[in-house]
């Protein structure tokens, strides 16, 4: 087996399908984060780490193919969550490899890709999911996995389809039938809002002023 994935085996694929219902409904994609849309930080990390970037998005497509990336909407028209857009990235992706991310973590890690590659590998795996430590209500620091964060096999395409058409939508329902590793990003080099997302305006707002 190769010891190695190619970012040139890879596509990415950005997330921006949802309907921003917690953001009051605007397209969150969209949303600057110190004067860039959001979803356009995310391609601009994202991009040199892959062969290609897809964007999954459901309205404004001509903003987003404005990035410079193949913009693809949902099968179906009802919001049916991140698994849609799983879906469409693998079945549009022309690499063996498929790299989700969100378009609401402007500070994703430069290496995701890369250490995501070698623990699928490593471990002979299907799927690698990113996880980090993440802040509780009492204070507390807890692992937590990233679930939209994934590196899967193209030929997961299948088994995605018989599962949403079953109704399916969580995302670590369908992992689970599949053999997963999960990667931890918790060195001491790791940013720790690399995976900070922002539901609201003012966690946009206070993820813009946080330290860098």
């Amino acid at each position: 087996m190769n010891d190695a994935i190619s970012p040139q085996n890879i596509t990415g694929l950005i997330l921006a399908g949802g309907r921003g219902s917690r953001m009051g409904g605007v397209d969150k994609g969209l949303q600057n984060f110190n004067g860039i849309p959001l979803a356009l930080h995310t391609l601009m990390r994202l991009g040199p780490q892959v062969d290609t970037v897809m964007v999954n998005a459901n309205r404004n497509l001509s903003a987003y193919e404005s990035f410079g990336a193949s913009v693809w909407p949902d099968a179906s028209a009802d919001f049916a969550g991140p698994l849609s857009g799983f879906l469409v990235g693998l079945e549009r992706a022309e690499t063996p490899y498929l790299l989700t991310v969100p378009c609401d973590t402007p500070r994703l890690p430069l290496d995701l890709a890369e250490r995501l590659a070698i623990a699928l590998i490593r471990e002979d795996a299907d799927i690698a999911m990113a996880a980090a430590p993440e802040a509780q209500a009492d204070g507390s620091i807890q692992v937590r996995a990233q679930p939209v964060f994934c590196l899967l096999k193209i030929e997961l395409s299948e088994s995605l389809v018989a599962f949403t058409h079953a109704g399916g939508r969580k995302i670590d329902a369908w992992t689970a039938q599949h053999k997963t590793v999960m990667v931890t990003f918790d060195a001491p080099s790791d940013d720790p809002l690399a995976f900070a997302n922002v539901n609201t305006l003012t966690e946009l707002q206070a993820l813009e002023h946080a330290a860098p």
